[in-house]
């Protein structure tokens, strides 16, 4: 089993990566959240990986924490789960949002990630309400306030717009405390537009 992997990273094509280890040439897929905080080419890059083996070959996965790994593996396990929709999961959201629309059931959070459709949803939100808690203990064990769920819903729909997480978390910080939703995304784009 490959459980990391440190060395250069050599080529960026979304969602795969290129790694050289010692000479070795990894082809790794990455969830956008890892891959928008990769280091420039030619740089050293350290990821958590997870390894699946199949009929029609061997697929190495990176992650740039242990929460994002633990996270895809509890989500392959839900039948009708595949790595790509796992990916897809943790590209439209952090493992804080996921932890919070799971824990305040919200499946409306979770269709809005692009192939996740209402059953599916609904399906990912029953799989992992105890699951998510046990492997999570520090993220999914908290109670989630009201605020911090108005806060994913603005980062959700600024990834949807096509913004990346840096520039979501970047707009986020720069709001008011108590904003509402609707209210919030507006603001953000215009912090967003000043940018």
């Amino acid at each position: 089993m490959i459980g990391r992997l440190s060395g250069t990273l050599l080529e960026k094509n979304p969602p795969q990566i290129l790694l050289d280890v010692n000479g070795v040439g990894y082809e790794l897929e990455v969830p956008m959240s890892t891959f928008y905080n990769l280091p420039n080419l030619g740089e050293r890059v350290q990821l958590v990986t997870h390894l699946a083996v199949r009929e029609d070959g061997h697929f190495l996965y990176g992650f740039a924490s242990e929460d994002e790994r633990a996270t895809f593996r509890q989500l392959v396990k839900i039948s009708g789960i595949g790595a790509r929709t796992a990916l897809a999961v943790l590209s439209g959201m952090s493992v804080a949002d996921l932890a919070s629309a799971v824990a305040l059931q919200e499946s409306g959070r979770l269709v809005k990630v692009p192939g996740i459709g209402k059953k599916t949803a609904e399906r990912l939100l029953l799989e992992l309400k105890d699951k998510l808690a046990k492997t999570l203990p520090g993220v999914a064990g908290t109670a989630v306030s009201p605020q911090h769920a108005v806060q994913g819903d603005i980062a959700n729909a600024l990834l949807a717009l096509g913004y990346n997480e840096k520039e979501a978390t970047a707009a986020l910080r720069g709001l008011p405390e108590g904003i509402g939703v609707s209210d919030g995304i507006r603001a953000a784009l215009k912090l967003l537009s000043k940018a």
